[in-house]
């Protein structure tokens, strides 16, 4: 069913410490349209800013998770006297500004993936730091075959699979299924469709359990050393871990495991 025109573009609703943010498109299979992005951008934003949100998941209304941008609305700004440069210049760099927030995100974030995902869908879903999918989603980066190579989509793209099998999506612009998807990288585990959801919370609820800071710290840290040199990311991280060691979540942890018991994490 095709959510009515005043409903939100993505709904958001809590179960304990975990927020779950879904696209509401299905009637346009979630393209990324401005508002649709700008919607999802507050979303994140705010959920950044809230103390009780420990890990966020992004689903979807619909058989789509994303089919990427809204070709139709980026379609309409050709009639401009510039032909539409400066509206795709503006979209992509919100797109690419949206996809940066989910990965500089202090707070973990998961794609509930329940179909398809194509281009800036797929992109979404590879910027995310984990992702469970149903065995009914597939991936795809398809623009080749519509003269718009995925570009953008390749910089998350890259930065979780191989460089063959990246390229291979990329120059193809074939389908590959959940299985596939899973076995390179792309998603973390794939569920039978009536589990994906239960499978997602499970998995959310076992991250919010984790002690917040350290969540924190870890998350930034992963990201960021990734882009540097090998001997650059060890003084880097050497340089985290003494100040996590310093911190109160570390001292209750470690005092935890050394008397036997379960630790009380600060709030």
């Amino acid at each position: 069913m095709n959510a009515p025109a005043s409903a939100p573009l993505v709904l958001a609703a809590r179960e304990g410490r975990v927020v779950t943010l879904t696209i509401n498109r299905a009637g346009t299979r979630n393209a990324l349209s401005e508002g649709l992005m700008a919607a999802l951008q507050d979303a994140l934003d705010a959920a950044a800013a809230d103390q009780d949100t420990r890990v966020i998941v992004i689903a979807a209304e619909g058989p789509a998770f994303s089919s990427g941008h809204d070709l139709k609305e980026m379609t309409a700004h050709r009639q401009t006297p510039d032909r539409g440069r400066a509206a795709f210049a503006r979209i992509f760099a919100q797109c690419s500004r949206l996809m940066q927030t989910i990965v500089r995100h202090p707070k973990p974030v998961i794609a509930q993936v329940q179909g398809i995902a194509t281009a800036a869908g797929c992109q979404l879903v590879a910027s995310c730091d984990l992702a469970v999918a149903s065995t009914a989603a597939r991936f795809a980066t398809p623009g080749v075959n519509i003269g718009l190579f995925c570009s953008t989509p390749m910089v998350a793209l890259s930065r979780n699979v191989g460089r063959k099998q990246a390229m291979e999506m990329l120059l193809t612009g074939e389908a590959i299924d959940a299985e596939h998807a899973c076995r390179i990288g792309l998603v973390n585990r794939v569920v039978a469709p009536d589990a994906l959801a239960a499978a997602t919370a499970a998995l959310a609820a076992g991250i919010a359990d984790k002690p917040r800071a350290t969540v924190k710290i870890g998350k930034e840290a992963f990201y960021s050393q990734l882009e540097m040199g090998l001997a650059d990311a060890y003084d880097y991280a050497s340089r985290v871990m003494t100040e996590n060691m310093l911190h109160a979540e570390a001292n209750e942890g470690i005092c935890a495991f050394v008397e036997k018991r379960e630790p009380k994490w600060p709030e």
